[in-house]
């Protein structure tokens, strides 16, 4: 069926198109703060602190989200959005304070419109038979982005004591490229196929590049009834033990990606110290991938022996996975990793430093991180069905703040201190999720 065809060719370039996109964000991230911090004589530019701006603005910029989508529709969006990264990569090929700065900002409100686009370009190409293999799909191509720039920078990298000016330009260069050329390939995206209920050919090549005026009246509308349905869910008991499992996703997206590497990087033990940046992101794609997939074939084959998957059970495995990586980290790292700059540590913490070690912590981070984002993702999917929006709004709203907020207090805190607010914030989270499971249990999960 040609239509079929159309769509699932649709969400291929979807996914394709984020995995080169945030292929650049996702190693820019992982390097940032070591590279700037190499830059700390000339420059005044802090990784953290542009992160921390990123997240913030995210995280307030969902509320105007819709309606950008609404009036310029999804394709032009994310259009929009994946150039708005393919800038802010730019700014680091010569790092001005106020280009720099201007980007975070600008970066900020452009993911907020970007990931709108997305949700809605999916299920635009998808129906109740096609959505959940469409969104595996598009998870296990965006999950690539962490192999292959970080590969590059393990490569690039390797046997080099401090990152140069002609190393940071290069980097960029190519990151910038790849950005572009993923924002690019969203214009291959085609028009939706008509297909007998849903709208004509016409209504839909208007909706996936420019609405009509009344369809982005319309759109604004719904903007502002999503966002008080999700104040008002904001309340609910259940999305209120719920959120303090989302407010620690936040905190560990900081550490896994933005921190430790940053450690890494800056532990002068390691004999490729720099080059252990890429290598260690790379592993924290496997461990993702590893527990995406994983989880994926559990639900499927638990779905089809009509039996309840036991989303709590995963969630403590991602406590267990998490604390055992925070331990490992304490033990193997130096306390003043975080915040050591340019030139690096020379100290040692309760063991001499191993990448063995360190790699297995950068495996198990990316392998917690699956175990509580897929059964967040997976209540509020089952649990709020009829109107989901608001429900991932309030996900959003919140991990992007506590992202913020750690990526703030990344720039001051030892390593120790972090790693207390993590494992305190993940036994909370973990707990609450399982109070929120019991107070509204879901029959037919997933």
């Amino acid at each position: 069926m040609e239509g079929d065809r159309k769509r699932f060719l649709n969400v291929l370039v979807l996914g394709v198109s984020f995995m080169l996109v945030f292929t650049a964000f996702q190693t820019c991230g992982n390097v940032e703060e070591t590279v700037l911090s190499s830059l700390n004589e000339t420059s005044n530019e802090s990784g953290y602190l542009s992160l921390s701006i990123i997240y913030g603005v995210f995280s307030v910029s969902n509320i105007i989200a819709p309606s950008v989508v609404a009036m310029f529709g999804p394709k032009l969006s994310m259009i929009f959005g994946g150039v708005v990264y393919s800038i802010y990569m730019a700014t680091f090929i010569e790092p001005m304070t106020w280009s720099f700065y201007t980007a975070s900002v600008a970066i900020g409100v452009a993911a907020a419109v970007l990931w709108t686009a997305q949700g809605t370009c999916l299920t635009l190409n998808s129906d109740s038979t096609t959505m959940a293999r469409n969104t595996g799909i598009f998870w296990a191509l965006l999950q690539c982005s962490l192999l292959f720039g970080n590969l590059y920078v393990y490569i690039s990298w390797r046997g080099k004591t401090r990152i140069t000016d002609s190393d940071r330009r290069v980097l960029f260069i190519v990151l910038t490229v790849i950005s572009l050329a993923g924002s690019l390939l969203l214009l291959t995206i085609r028009q939706i196929p008509s297909v007998t209920s849903g709208p004509s050919l016409e209504e839909q090549s208007s909706l996936m590049n420019n609405p009509e005026p009344s369809t982005a009246q319309v759109g604004l509308g719904q903007a502002k009834q999503a966002l008080r349905n999700s104040v008002k869910l904001f309340f609910t008991r259940h999305m209120f033990f719920l959120s303090a499992c989302m407010a620690y996703t936040g905190l560990e997206l900081t550490f896994f990606s933005g921190v430790y590497g940053t450690c890494l990087g800056a532990t002068n033990y390691f004999e490729n110290a720099k080059s252990l940046i890429g290598l260690s992101g790379m592993f924290v794609g496997v461990g993702e991938i590893t527990g995406g997939g994983l989880f994926g074939v559990v639900s499927q084959r638990l779905r089809l022996g009509r039996t309840r998957p036991n989303r709590g059970a995963v969630v403590i495995l991602g406590l267990v996975t998490h604390a055992v990586a925070f331990f490992l980290a304490f033990l193997n790292l130096p306390s003043d990793a975080p915040i050591s700059g340019g030139s690096g540590t020379n100290k040692l913490s309760y063991l001499n430093p191993s990448v063995p070690v360190a790699l297995l912590c950068s495996f198990l981070l990316g392998f917690g991180d699956s175990c509580y984002n897929t059964q967040l993702y997976s209540v509020l999917g089952s649990r709020y069905a009829k109107d989901s929006a608001p429900a991932f709004a309030i996900f959003k709203f919140v991990q992007s703040i506590t992202a913020a907020i750690a990526f703030f207090y990344s720039n001051y805190l030892l390593l120790q201190w972090q790693l207390l607010i993590l494992i305190l914030s993940a036994l909370i989270g973990t707990l609450s999720f399982i109070v929120a499971e019991t107070l509204a249990p879901m029959p037919n999960a997933y």
